[in-house]
């Protein structure tokens, strides 16, 4: 390290000897002295930082007959080095005592509640009757076991039945509208596969345990770059409802996709605009490493719009992109309106503020927000002030995917995205098994107190 501060010089007189000190003041009945040790721990501990003991102190040359400047500024060092050592100032010893900041520690309320040694659970949903449904994707990497399948809590079991599992692809993002059914993103592809892609919208009663509808998706709603990723319903407009989707795109053409539940017909709005982009230049933490959005040659998970949720009363859409720290916000009236020009949509988006580098998000029925934070490694709540807190920080939520809510308590499925191969020159750097985890209490307990 190099000083390039001008250090003031100042005046110091001990038992008739008169010094200058670059900084300090020296105090003390006489040279070595322990007053005159206690003012050389406060300066030396500087020097030997600096390794410019020369530049600390030199003796004036007014007084004849005095000690070196250079000897002394040896003395003056060796002596506040043992003062350093015997304090453990400069010991590099860590003390229990030491502070550390407490968003290291993790909040306690994470419980590893399954373990998946071959395939990366990603979309989560809680049905009515308590079944707990996974979605198992096959884009980024194949499997041999069920795309779909309900967790019973010790193992997987294909949903809705083991002969639906040929009627999907690759299931993604997936939500349980207010009558109780499921509807399912499926991306349409899988690793590997120069196929062109078959993205759809798959609507299922958990009841019936039988595929209800397939909801076609393509141009022009949907790009042959595009990557559908999270969808949600609302019951309130259209005749019989109306999707939103995410369409985080492969490349760079992100949009939102509203689908008609009634005729079918889909639309691709805000494409590329502000809200649904990736902000250009963003730096993340991922795994920690730094990634900067580079679509070109992407070295951590990255990408345009991503989780989406609904309100609680479905009055408004809330969404936010991979690589952007902000969320934002539109009325479910003007986005589900087929009348309503670009021009009139774009500004009805409303920017929410920052929340984080977020995955998946749910809403609780007391209409606050639960969104995932890939670079905190937790889960954070968003009220409706918009106030933000830790809800769960934990090491092992590598990349918090998505979020159900299950009584008092939210499951939460972990993804080890940014470790695929192609962030990495081709390496695996996944750790198996992957995990799912509940988080309870949704209240954890203070933490550095």
């Amino acid at each position: 390290m190099v000083l390039r501060k001008r250090l003031h010089v100042r005046m110091a007189v001990f038992s008739g000897t008169v010094f200058r000190c670059h900084g300090g003041v020296f105090s003390g009945a006489r040279p070595g002295g322990f007053g005159m040790a206690a003012c050389c721990v406060r300066k030396a501990a500087f020097v030997m930082e600096a390794g410019r003991e020369s530049r600390i102190m030199k003796q004036s040359s007014l007084i004849p007959g005095s000690r070196s400047g250079r000897g002394c500024v040896r003395l003056c060092v060796a002596a506040a080095g043992a003062l350093l050592v015997a304090s453990g100032a400069v010991s590099g010893v860590a003390r229990a005592d030491d502070s550390v900041d407490h968003g290291w520690t993790p909040t306690g309320n994470v419980t590893v509640v399954a373990r998946f040694p071959q395939v990366q659970a990603s979309g989560i949903a809680r049905l009515p009757d308590g079944r707990i449904v996974l979605s198992l994707p096959v884009s980024a990497q194949r499997h041999g076991g069920p795309v779909l399948a309900v967790w019973t809590g010790s193992g997987l079991v294909p949903f809705p039945s083991a002969g639906a599992q040929g009627r999907m692809i690759s299931p993604l993002g997936m939500t349980v509208d207010g009558n109780g059914q499921l509807w399912l993103l499926d991306e349409g592809a899988r690793a590997g596969s120069k196929a062109r892609q078959k993205p759809a919208l798959l609507h299922i009663d958990p009841k019936a345990n039988r595929i209800v509808r397939r909801y076609a998706l393509g141009e022009p709603a949907l790009l042959p770059d595009s990557h559908v990723n999270d969808v949600r319903v609302d019951l309130t407009h259209g005749e019989a409802g109306t999707a939103y989707i995410s369409d985080t795109s492969q490349t760079t053409h992100p949009a939102l996709v509203v689908v008609d539940l009634a005729s079918g017909r889909a639309r691709r709005i805000l494409a590329e605009t502000v809200s649904v982009s990736p902000v250009p230049g963003l730096v993340m933490e991922a795994d920690g490493r730094l990634g900067r959005y580079d679509p070109e040659h992407p070295t951590v998970a990255q990408g345009g719009v991503d989780g989406v949720a609904l309100s609680a009363d479905s009055s408004r859409l809330y969404w936010s992109p991979l690589s952007s720290r902000r969320l934002y916000s539109a009325p479910t009236a003007v986005l589900s309106d087929p009348a309503a020009s670009e021009a009139a949509i774009e500004a009805a988006v409303k920017d929410e503020g920052e929340v984080g580098i977020m995955d998946g998000m749910a809403t609780a029925p007391d209409g606050s927000l639960y969104l995932t934070d890939i670079e905190r490694h937790a889960v954070v709540r968003r009220a409706q002030d918009g106030a933000l807190s830790v809800v769960a920080q934990d090491p092992r939520l590598i990349a918090p995917d998505s979020l159900a809510f299950d009584g008092d308590s939210l499951l939460l499925t972990v993804g080890q995205w940014s470790r695929l191969p192609v962030f990495h020159d081709g390496r695996d750097m996944q750790e198996r098994p992957y995990v799912m985890v509940r988080i309870a209490p949704l209240t954890p307990a203070a933490r550095g107190q």
